[in-house]
Parts: structure tokens; sequence; C-alpha cells
């Protein structure tokens, strides 16, 4: 009877821990798409984000989703920055403002209904965009209200160039230290695991999971936890997952520090006007206000109370009466 060598018996035992584990790491993989899948399917099923009156401007780098209401002069409305982000952050305020303007809402590329392209994206990209749907669609001056890093962007368009933008409102405009960021090798090395294939996008899923999409809003994002608007939530939760979790290649842009750029010697030299408004409890709002007016000594401020990151949706008359008189 023929004995195997104990070199036959580990190259045995070698073939089949390789076969255990080529069959484990076969199942995992399965599993995470399954469960990947799963996610993408179920937060899209509300259909919270579509409306029947929407537009769509073909941009270069993919489709922009936008609505249009009201008649005279022309006003853009551009949501904060975030994969969960989309137009309807101004539902409290849009409808009445536009009584007296045109009010464009406008989805930014990788958000809400406009598409999200396995893309690098970068602050330039937003200031293009911003750029080319006030000259290619609204195609006159605008005045611009913008929500938290949309700021930046806004006011980069200004120097670029000074024809297309007038007067700018805006809500809580990140802190110019954090503008300041540049990529880093550990940025680089996070944008690089979101964007793994199976992993990547079970970790994206995690952290846009409905119970952080609730979080969020009730921990950072307003004044009264006891006051969110439900369906906001919904939508936001909806827009972070459309398109198969694309959204990830937007927050791993974030994530690597590719959408910032510093503005500060950029408010010294443009002559706009610009208004800012803070929520009383943002983290850091009267310092940011502070440094803001210190690059541009012409800016006003004011600090709604009872407010966060959010004082459009949280106090949208107080708000609609600046609005009215600054523009």
């Amino acid at each position: 009877m023929y004995r195997f060598s104990d070199q036959e018996v580990a190259m045995k035992k070698g073939k089949h821990k390789l076969l255990t584990i080529s069959i484990l790491i076969t199942l995992t993989s399965a599993a995470i798409f399954i469960i990947n899948k799963l996610i993408a399917a179920s937060a899209v099923m509300k259909n919270l984000l579509h409306s029947r009156e929407e537009n769509y401007y073909n941009w270069r780098f993919g489709k922009i989703h936008y609505t249009k209401q009201g008649s005279g002069s022309p006003l853009l409305l551009i949501h904060d920055l975030n994969p969960y982000g989309n137009l309807h952050e101004w539902k409290a305020v849009a409808e009445e403002l536009a009584k007296k303007h045109t009010v464009y809402c406008i989805d930014l590329l990788g958000c809400g209904c406009s598409d999200r392209p396995k893309i690098t994206y970068t602050n330039f990209l937003y200031v293009q965009l911003i750029t080319d749907f006030i000259k290619t669609v609204i195609k006159e001056k605008t005045d611009v209200i913008t929500s938290g890093l949309s700021g930046s962007f806004t006011v980069m368009a200004c120097r670029n160039d000074d024809a297309i933008i007038n007067k700018i409102m805006m809500v809580n405009p990140t802190d110019l230290a954090v503008l300041n960021q540049i990529p880093t090798k550990q940025s680089k090395i996070a944008k690089f695991l979101l964007e793994l294939p199976l992993v990547g996008t079970l970790v994206y899923n995690v952290i846009v999971s409905k119970g952080n999409v609730d979080l969020l809003f009730t921990e950072q994002l307003v004044y009264n936890p006891f006051h969110v608007d439900t369906e906001l939530v919904d939508t936001c939760y909806e827009a972070a997952h459309l398109e198969k979790g694309n959204g990830k290649y937007l927050l791993s842009s974030i994530a690597g520090k590719y959408i910032y750029c510093s503005i500060a010697a950029t408010l010294k030299e443009i002559n706009n006007s610009i208004y800012i408004i803070g929520g009383q409890a943002e983290k850091g709002i009267q310092e940011t206000v502070a440094l803001y007016t210190s690059m541009n000594s012409s800016i006003e401020s004011e600090i709604f109370s009872h407010t966060k990151h959010l004082p459009h949706l949280e106090a949208p008359r107080q708000f609609l009466a600046t609005a009215d008189i600054f523009f």
C-alpha cells in the first residue's frame, strides 16, 4: 500500500487550505454584493426625489437636474455638497421666493437626481458647473443663495467671470481654515479604500445608512431634534443611494480633500455684495463669520437664533424676510 510522504501530505493540506480560503472569499464577496444591491434597491423605493416639474442640463460631465419656478429676476439656489445633498434642501423657501424671482434649484453633479460619474470631484469642477449653468441655462447675471461648501465654489466663480453673478447670500459657509486643506497621503488612501468595488461600497452604505442620516439631522443639522422633517431625511437617504451607490465617488473625493479651495484672497478681490446667515448653534459660526468679514469688511451677516446648519429650513419666515431685503 502506497504511503504519502510528509511533503505530499503537506502539499495536499496546503491545497485544501487554499481551496477553503478561495471558497470563503467567493462567498463573502457574493454576500457583500447582495447586501449592497438590497440596500440600493430598498433606499429608493419611496421615489421622493423626482417631481413633475424638473429639467435637465446636458453638461459635459453628466446630466444636471434642476427645477425652475416663478418669474422676475433670476435667483439660483445651490445646496450644500455631500452625497445626501439635493435641491429639496430649499423646500421651505423656494416657492415663496418664486413669487418675486425666477428661482432655479440645482442638484450638483454627484447629488440628487443629477448624474454620478465615477470621477474625482474637485473644487474646479463645481466652479465650472456653476459658471456654465448660469451662462447656458439662466443666460443672465443672477443672484445666488448657497449652503455650506457651495459658497466657496460660487465665490471662485465670481473671480473667474465677474459678469455672471450679482449678489451672494451664504448660509453657514465653510470655515476658511477648512477650505485651506489639500490632499495628503492619508486622505488619498481613504479615497482609494472608499472606491474599492465591493468593500468600499459596503463601507459607503454603512456611512450613509438610514440610522446615520437620522443622526446627522438630529445631531448636526437642526437645532431642535424633535422637529426634524422626516420626509427630507428620507429624501436625503434616497439621494445617497441613487445609481447603485455611486455617491461614494463624491464622498471619496471629499475624504480625499479634493473639493476644498482657499478663497481668502478672492474674498478681498471681488466686488459682489455678500450676506452671511449663520445658525446660532452651528459649531464655530461666530469665528467663521469674523474670518470672512476680516477678509472683506463690506460683508454683512446675521445669526439666526434657535437654528443650526439649516436656518432656511428651521426659520423660513425669518430667512425669507432677510432675503427680501437683501435681494
